[in-house]
This record gives structure tokens, sequence and C-alpha cells, in this order.
């Protein structure tokens, strides 16, 4: 099937679709601290970062990536009903859409979106966040840049 006719939704082919997987579980990570800090018991965010690239060498099914960010957003979800702050909750969240980005990799700039909003609220405000989006900009290839952003920066 050529890039014209296959549906939007559909995944790009392997290399790219790793090499995005990578970039977001990249996101995820930076922020990752901003979770452990507050909830340092509960690892499904990191186990989900852990699951993504695992599933990039091919040591992995997607459907044990499916499950992983699952967990790491259930993890989001208990965070908020224990009163977290809303920064560790972000880094839940970014964790959760990398890890998905095995399945569908148009979950690629919600890691990203999260793990900015965690960086923002857990430093400075917009200065954090701002900053954050350019590393993120820096670390993509061009080439994926319009996956990546598909609003742009």
């Amino acid at each position: 099937m050529s890039e014209e006719t296959k549906p939007k939704w559909a995944n790009p082919e392997p290399a790219i679709h790793h090499a995005i997987a990578l970039w977001a579980a990249t996101c995820a990570e930076r922020a990752l601290p901003i979770f452990e800090q507050q909830r340092p018991g509960d690892d499904r965010p990191r186990a989900a970062i852990v699951a993504l690239r695992a599933w990039e060498r091919g040591e992995l099914p997607m459907t044990a990536c499916r499950t992983a960010a699952f967990a790491a957003h259930a993890a989001a979800r208990d965070a908020t009903e224990a009163g977290v702050a809303a920064a560790a909750v972000a880094a839940a969240r970014a964790a959760g859409q990398a890890c998905a980005v095995a399945h569908m990799f148009d979950h690629a700039p919600h890691a990203a979106t999260y793990a900015a909003k965690a960086v923002g609220l857990g430093g400075d405000g917009t200065a954090s966040l701002e900053a954050e989006r350019a590393c993120q900009w820096e670390e993509l290839a061009p080439e994926l840049r319009s996956i990546g952003f598909p609003k742009g920066l």
C-alpha cells in the first residue's frame, strides 16, 4: 500500500515508527523524575518507558506495551485521587502516551505535550515549558517533526 492510499491512522514504516517511539520515550523520561519524587513507590510510568524501549528492540510485543500504557495512565489517575501535584500527573500521562506509541504512532505528540506540561508545572512555568518544547524540537529529526509536532512548534 502506498503512502497516498494508506489510511491516515495507519502506522508509518517500521523505521519511522521506531524513531518516533524513541523520541517520545526520551521526552517522557525527562519528566518522569517529577512523578517519582511525588510517588516514589509507584513504578508504573517508568515500567511503561522500559516496555516501550523493549518493544523498539523487538523484545516485547505491542500488546504488552498497551497494557503498560494503561497502567501508567492508572498511575496518573491514582495520583490525581491522592491529591498529587498536577506536574506529577502530567509526567505519568507522558509515560503512558509514550508507551502507547508502540500501538499507534500518533500518541507521540501527546507524550511530548504532557512531558512539557509536567516540566512547566514542575519548574518555573512558561519558561520551563517553552525550553522543554524547544529541546523536544531539536531532538527530533527534521523529517519527523510533522509527526511529533503536527501543528508545528
